[in-house]
């Protein structure tokens, strides 16, 4: 189906009784599942529209819907974020269409993200004397997936949503892995390595906890330097901590997540396992097959091509950098001893080289 923002805006206006669309703009969403858009009515409101392109991205809505609905007023109330709530929705062609409140604020990348820390934005309204200092925007972040984290199980229970164990969750990758391996396509050196991972066990004793599943940049919106909302709601489960943390770990400013998770330590109800970061690392890594799965299922070669040239990049800094395994640095070599030329004198001291090289992502979690 060919989707415009007009037919956008008509469809919001179909769905809400009382909006009279008078203009559009753009909406950052996926674009292989989803058309967006926002639209402006005549009392100068904003509405999101959400358009899925297929079956499944219109499940993902509906399940989307499902999710926001079990956050009542009481529990939104206590989360130090917004999120989106869904106003109407239109049927078209067994596909539904939603229409969200809008939330004002946009998406940035990992980069300005990491500028945004570092140079935040002021406030368009000074705040009040007796007011605390806004914090910088990774504190904001850490103290976010500390909330999401803490929320009450029942909340997925209750939604009829997932729930997994530790093991479950090792269990489900591994039959992941099996499915991108056998597309034939995975270079045989990050098979080797994530089934290494996934076999010691000892990454796979932790807590799980509520997760919003598909946290990352575009899912993140930023209002006048500070953090607005978390949208992207069609992945809540109760599993592994760490799938939240995957996002983070590819920041070439290693200070920025080191920042999240330091308040996260803080502000959790329970503190991290020692491996959550290894795992994050894992998560982050596998993404890449599962997006190759993806386009192999859905017969799309551009998406196909797009991941092996990932995963063929992954494969060299992999090799450039020497990490035994996701989320761990190799040991630098020592240095060997020195041997005295007894014709020579005094034994001399040979510079040690500073500087080496490192893996940007992979960094070790204890």
């Amino acid at each position: 189906m060919r989707t415009t923002p007009e037919l956008l805006a008509a469809i919001a206006a179909a769905a809400v009784p009382g909006i009279a669309p008078v203009a559009t703009g753009p909406s950052p969403d996926d674009n292989s599942d989803f058309r967006s858009c926002v639209v402006k009515d005549t009392q100068n409101k904003r509405w999101r529209v959400r358009s899925p392109l297929h079956a499944e991205a219109s499940i993902r809505l509906e399940t989307e819907h499902l999710v926001l609905g079990a956050f009542t007023p009481s529990v939104r109330a206590h989360l130090p974020f917004h999120l989106p709530s869904v106003v109407g929705s239109v049927e078209q062609s067994g596909l539904r269409t939603f229409v969200y409140s809008h939330l004002p604020g946009t998406t940035l990348t990992l980069v300005e993200m990491s500028r945004q820390n570092e140079n935040p934005v002021a406030p368009s309204r000074a705040p009040a004397p007796s007011a605390e200092p806004r914090a910088a925007l990774a504190v904001q972040v850490g103290r976010a997936l500390a909330a999401v984290h803490s929320l009450p199980r029942a909340l997925v229970m209750d939604a009829d949503l997932p729930a997994y164990s530790a093991e479950q969750c090792r269990s489900r990758m591994l039959h992941d892995l099996d499915r991108a391996a056998a597309t034939g396509r995975i270079p045989g050196q990050l098979l080797r390595r994530w089934e290494q991972a996934l076999e010691d066990t000892t990454l796979w004793r932790f807590s799980t906890r509520v997760v919003h599943g598909d946290l990352h940049e575009d899912n993140v919106i930023v209002h006048e330097g500070a953090l607005g909302a978390l949208t992207g709601w069609s992945d809540l489960h109760v599993g592994d901590p760490a799938v939240d943390f995957a996002w983070l770990v590819g920041m070439a400013n290693s200070q920025f997540a080191d920042t999240v998770l330091e308040t996260y330590s803080v502000a959790a109800v329970q503190p991290p396992d020692r491996h959550l970061l290894r795992r994050a690392h894992l998560a982050a890594e596998f993404a890449l097959a599962e997006w190759l799965v993806r386009g192999v299922d859905r017969g799309v070669e551009s998406m196909v091509k797009d991941a092996e040239g990932m995963l063929n990049t992954l494969t060299l800094d992999v090799e450039r950098t020497g990490s035994p395994a996701p989320g761990v640095i190799p040991e630098p070599p020592a240095a060997e001893p020195e041997e005295q030329d007894e014709q020579s004198g005094p034994e001399m001291s040979t510079p040690v080289p500073s500087g080496s090289a490192q893996p940007s992502a992979a960094r070790p979690a204890e």
